[in-house]
């Protein structure tokens, strides 16, 4: 695949109470089922995180943000910089079940575009997206000006938004278990009883 894949684990987790990316399900933390997810189809992995101590166990390269404090703005500008691909699929911590079969569609569909935003439901997720490597100079004018919504960012490159009836076309997948995140302890609870379904 000539594309990396970047995965933030930045985020104070504040809802939750705990860091996301390193609770359990099935036995593994969420980061490396995500890790491991993508490693399926991206030679290139880049962790984006202020605290790399506690992601040495994964064996990926690590980048910090340059732009500490200021959401994953920041955490995206720092991924896309570190990355020698043009084609960038950008993955929050949080999401458990990430699909690489997604990952490869949304991939394939950038073209000329600076981005690719699956739109599910009439909600954005641009933290499970593609961006082109071009944008981080967008995204670094956003932060400077102190925009520091991904929506603000978003209205200034030319973005294909799919939805979730286009997404179906690649693949069978269960989307909305796909982009679930988990914020709360009641939805870490959920993502564990769907995984152990899976087994």
């Amino acid at each position: 695949m000539k594309a990396a894949a970047i995965i933030l684990a930045g985020g104070k987790s504040s809802r939750m109470g705990t860091n996301k990316a390193l609770l359990k399900i099935n036995e593994k933390t969420n980061i490396e089922r995500i890790a491991n997810t993508l490693k399926l189809l991206f030679d290139d992995i880049i962790l984006v995180t202020n605290d790399s101590e506690q992601y040495e166990f994964l064996g990926l390269t690590m980048v910090a943000d340059l732009y500490p404090g200021m959401g994953p703005l920041a955490g995206v500008h720092a991924g896309l910089l570190a990355s020698d691909y043009d084609l960038n699929f950008i993955v929050a911590c949080d999401m458990p079940f990430v699909s690489s079969e997604l990952a490869e569609a949304l991939v394939n569909s950038c073209g000329h575009y600076d981005a690719v935003i699956p739109v599910i439901n009439g909600k954005q997720h641009p933290l499970f997206a593609v961006f082109h490597k071009k944008a981080a100079e967008e995204v670094a004018s956003s932060i400077e000006a102190g925009r520091l919504r991904m929506k603000h960012l978003l209205d200034q490159l030319n973005v294909l938004y799919v939805t979730e009836t286009e997404l179906q076309t690649y693949s069978n997948l269960d989307i909305e278990r796909v982009f679930f995140n988990m914020n709360h302890p009641d939805e870490y609870e959920e993502a564990k009883k769907w995984a152990e379904a899976d087994l």
